[in-house]
């Protein structure tokens, strides 16, 4: 049995969360092969007839790629070109064919058995630690995939362009709700407490929905799955679109006004109050310490 393990990259610098699907992979205790596609641009149409191309690819038993954008994008087309089930949001592996995965927004942990000959998994990235650097060194194989047609047109890149930490691997993450109002006080509020704790900007979706902030920043089910060391919820309920995207991470700490919140009910500390006097009363502590 052989696994394959489909990585993203970029500017020839291989995705973080290949760190997280390798560590899912070793603990199928099979040999590992990793691809990733050189392309300016790739999509998922190019990348599963890239796969499909592969000499060895009627010898691989597993297909693993992370559950983020990539991932979802990915594996559902190659799945069903294959013929077979994808099994989404692995959190555990039990045995060579039983898996744990998460469904109904993370409420529900499901143990799925597959007897698919190939089974393709996306791996919950918040329940795989980032595997050990090591200094083994691995052999690396160069193929040259036939040209595939395509429907889809590359029409430009947009990066977001900070000095903060990534999103999905910030130690410290805080994150504003619609109670910030708009896009102005948002920022006004939130940048200056990242840079006190140097930590990542989140949102919920009604914040992203209400234009306070790009896409990329929402948190959440239809969002990015975090799980930080500490994660602020600031102005945000706490809907289980929300708590799905953050509830993993190891402290939890909320601040809003309506002491009925439910983002209370998850988090490890709570402070109830007007959030435009008590960030900006943080801030100023971090900051003279």
């Amino acid at each position: 049995m052989t696994i394959l393990l489909l990585a993203e990259q970029t500017k020839g610098t291989l995705s973080p969360a290949t760190a997280h699907v390798l560590a899912a992979a070793q603990k199928l205790l099979q040999p590992i092969h990793i691809y990733t596609l050189a392309l300016p641009h790739p999509n998922a149409q190019e990348w599963v007839a890239a796969v499909l191309q592969l000499p060895e690819l009627s010898s691989y038993d597993y297909i693993l790629a992370p559950s983020d954008t990539f991932g979802k994008d990915v594996l559902p087309r190659l799945a069903a070109k294959l013929n077979v089930a994808q099994i989404s949001d692995v959190i555990s592996i039990i045995d060579d064919k039983t898996f744990e995965r998460l469904m109904y927004a993370g409420n529900v942990v499901a143990t799925v058995e597959s007897l698919d000959k190939v089974k393709c998994l996306t791996i919950r990235l918040t329940a795989f630690p980032v595997i050990a650097q090591s200094q083994d060194v691995a052999a690396v194989k160069t193929l040259t995939p036939a040209t595939s047609n395509t429907s889809v047109e590359w029409l430009k890149d947009e990066y977001t362009q900070s000095a903060r930490p990534e999103l999905t691997s910030a130690r410290v993450v805080i994150s504003g709700g619609r109670a910030l109002q708009n896009a102005e006080q948002f920022n006004a509020i939130m940048e200056p407490l990242a840079e006190a704790l140097n930590a990542a900007i989140g949102a919920s979706r009604a914040a992203v929905d209400a234009g306070f902030v790009p896409n990329d920043y929402q948190v959440g089910q239809t969002g990015k799955v975090v799980a930080p060391e500490l994660y602020i919820a600031i102005g945000i309920s706490g809907a289980i679109q929300h708590l799905a995207g953050m509830k993993d991470s190891k402290t939890i700490v909320a601040i809003n006004k309506d002491p009925d919140a439910p983002i209370f009910q998850m988090a490890d500390y709570g402070l109830v109050g007007d959030l435009f006097i008590l960030v900006p009363a943080l801030t100023q502590l971090l900051t003279e310490k």
